[in-house]
């Protein structure tokens, strides 16, 4: 029988925002900068929440935050995920980018409701794509365990090709707006738009 592991919130802003050409998590969309905004949501879902940063972000603007900074050891969204794992390796993760303006609480507690611990991870999917969105799931800690382990290997390195060969659980959202990114300025103006039209 398969224990179910704590489940921590890790909200993803250790990103350099280069197409962006500034921080991604300190737009504001929901009237606070996003990072706060999804540390909010998961402090209603999860035991305890942190933060992924890098070395060299502004520590003063994030004091209000328990923070977990990149130990660099890998690249990309992998940095954030395997530095709080490191952290904390008893406990199952539910990983959220800083740059999702859409994702709510409604979808967030239908992931953690739909979470397979037997599974490396439970993840969303767009509709009828079958392909996870690593930073909009559920890590277990034997997944993350493994994704180590497939590092090491020299297998290629980003999350979402990790999840694919991994036990991956997936689950459609009712709307696949929640899973857009926003990554460059155009992205941002068209998440506006729609904002304002909706």
């Amino acid at each position: 029988m398969t224990s179910t592991a704590k489940l921590y919130g890790l909200v993803l802003a250790g990103g350099k925002s280069a197409r962006m050409g500034h921080d991604k998590g300190s737009i504001d969309y929901h009237g606070m900068p996003q990072r706060t905004y999804m540390y909010k949501l998961l402090e209603e879902l999860c035991e305890s929440v942190y933060m992924s940063v890098r070395k060299d972000q502004d520590t003063d603007e994030l004091s209000a935050f328990k923070c977990i900074t990149d130990r660099d050891r890998y690249d990309g969204p992998f940095n954030g995920i395997l530095s709080a794992h490191l952290e904390h390796p008893e406990v199952a993760w539910l990983v959220v980018a800083c740059d999702m303006p859409l994702l709510n609480k409604q979808a967030l507690s239908e992931l953690i409701t739909a979470r397979c611990p037997e599974k490396d991870a439970t993840s969303y999917t767009l509709k009828h794509r079958n392909v996870p969105e690593p930073l909009c799931a559920i890590w277990e800690p034997s997944g993350l365990e493994r994704a180590i382990k497939w590092l090491e290997e020299g297998r290629v390195r980003g999350p979402q090709k990790f999840l694919l060969d991994a036990h991956t659980a997936m689950l459609e959202p009712e709307n696949d707006r929640i899973l857009i990114n926003v990554n460059a300025p155009d992205e941002y103006r068209a998440i506006l738009s729609k904002h304002a039209r909706s």
